[in-house]
C-alpha cells in the first residue's frame, strides 16, 4: 500500500499541472476581466497541446459553452455568441504556459462560472474561476422632497440611475461650518435624511457619495432655508390674476365679434344701394324729353279735338329740382277748348287728311 501510494503521488507530482488557485473574480460593467491559467508540463507529456475554455452561465439553464479552443496550434474563439470577438488568450505563445485568457467589454450576462482546461497526453488538468459582473453607480440625483422654509419638515434624498447592490451612501456638508447638524449625524449614510423642524442654520451646500464595490458617483445639493411664505397672499393673487386674464380675453373676443358684425352690415347696404338704384337721369334732359312730347301732342292735334285741353298740362314739366323722371305711367292728354286755346297763344295748323295706306286725301 505505501508503494502503490509513493508512486500516485510521484505520478501527480511529474504530471501536467495547473498553479493558478480557483478564485473569484469581481469587475465593473464595461471593464476587461483577467482570466488567469498558468500551467506547468512534465517530461512525460509528449501528446499534442490543447487548451480549452468553458463557461458555466450563473442561470444554470444552459450547459456548458466552449468560449475558446486551442487545437493542433490553432486558435478558434467563434464558439460562444454572445462572447464572439470579445474574448483573447493573453499569451502569443500558449506553450510556454500560460492559457489566461481577457474578456473584454464585460456585460451582465458575462456572469458566471468559467473553467480552463489544459491536455497534453497523458496529463490533464483543470481550475474554475467565478466571474462576477458589478454595475458602477451612475447618475446619481440628489433633491429636496418637501417645502425648504422654517419650521417645516422635509427630506434630503440621494437616488442613483443605476448600480449594483450592496450600495453605500456618505453625506457631507460643504460650505460654513462643514459640519452636519447633529439630528442628521444617524442618517448620514443612509440614502434619505430626514429634517425635522428646520432651521436657517441648516442651509448650505451638501454633497453625497454613492460606492459600491466597483466604483462611485457623487451628486451635489443646495438647501435654503427661507421664512414661511404669504401662502394666503399668493393664492389670492393666483386667483386675480386668473380673472383679469378672463375678463380681458372675453373683451377682446366681444370687440372682434362686433367689428365683423359692422363690416358685414357695410357690406350688406352696399350692395343693395347697387342693386336697386339706377343712376339718376340729368335734369335738361328729362325736361326736353318732357316739352318734345307735349309739342308734338300739340301739333297733331286740329282744332276740333283740343278743346278741353287743360291748362294743367304745362305745369307737369319737372322744375328745376326735380332729380328723377316720375314713375307713374303718363296720363293721356285731356282735351281743351278752342278760344283758350288761342289765349295760350296757340296757332292753328292744318293737318291734311290721310287714308289708311297713308296717303293724301
Amino acid at each position: 500500500d505505501s508503494f502503490t501510494l509513493n508512486f500516485v503521488l510521484i505520478y501527480f507530482a511529474r504530471s501536467l499541472s495547473i498553479t493558478t488557485p480557483e478564485q473569484m473574480i469581481e469587475k465593473a460593467k464595461g471593464e476587461t476581466a483577467y482570466l488567469p491559467c498558468k500551467f506547468t508540463l512534465s517530461a512525460e507529456d509528449q501528446g499534442p497541446l490543447d487548451i480549452e475554455w468553458l463557461l458555466s452561465p450563473a442561470d444554470n439553464q444552459q450547459v456548458d459553452q466552449v468560449i475558446i479552443l486551442y487545437s493542433g496550434d490553432k486558435i478558434y474563439d467563434d464558439y460562444y455568441q454572445d462572447l464572439k470577438g470579445r474574448v483573447h488568450f493573453t499569451s502569443n505563445d500558449l506553450k510556454s504556459g500560460d492559457a489566461s485568457i481577457n474578456v473584454t467589454n464585460l456585460q451582465l450576462s458575462d456572469i458566471g462560472t468559467y473553467q480552463c482546461k489544459v491536455k497534453k497526453a497523458p496529463g490533464v488538468a483543470n481550475k474554475k474561476l467565478q466571474l462576477t459582473v458589478l454595475v458602477k453607480p451612475s447618475g446619481t440625483r440628489c433633491y429636496i422632497d418637501g417645502s425648504e422654509e422654517i419650521g417645516n419638515d422635509f427630506k434630503l434624498k440621494c437616488e442613483p440611475k443605476e448600480g449594483s447592490l450592496p450600495l453605500r451612501y456618505e453625506w457631507q456638508k460643504l460650505s460654513d461650518s462643514q459640519k452636519l447638524p447633529t439630528p442628521w449625524l444617524t442618517e448620514m449614510t443612509s440614502s434619505v435624511i430626514s429634517v425635522k423642524n428646520a432651521s436657517s442654520e441648516y442651509s448650505g451646500t451638501y454633497s453625497c457619495t454613492v460606492k459600491n464595490r466597483v466604483g462611485s458617483d457623487q451628486c451635489l445639493l443646495r438647501l435654503d432655508v427661507v421664512p414661511p411664505s404669504n401662502r394666503a397672499g399668493t393664492i389670492a393673487g393666483a386667483i386675480i390674476g386668473t380673472l383679469l386674464a378672463l375678463v380681458l380675453i372675453s373683451l377682446i373676443v366681444f370687440c372682434c365679434r362686433k367689428k365683423r358684425r359692422e363690416e358685414k352690415y357695410e357690406k350688406e347696404v352696399h350692395h343693395d344701394i347697387r342693386e336697386d338704384v339706377p343712376p339718376p337721369k340729368s335734369r335738361t334732359s328729362t325736361a326736353r324729353s318732357y316739352i318734345g312730347s307735349n309739342h308734338s301732342s300739340l301739333g297733331s292735334m286740329s282744332p276740333s279735338n283740343m278743346e278741353g285741353y287743360s291748362k294743367t298740362q304745362y305745369n307737369q314739366v319737372p322744375s328745376e329740382d326735380f332729380e328723377r323722371a316720375p314713375q307713374s305711367p303718363t296720363l293721356p292728354p285731356a282735351k281743351v277748348a278752342a278760344p283758350n286755346l288761342s289765349r295760350m297763344g296757340a296757332v292753328p295748323v292744318m293737318i291734311p287728311a290721310q287714308s289708311k295706306d297713308g296717303s293724301i286725301v
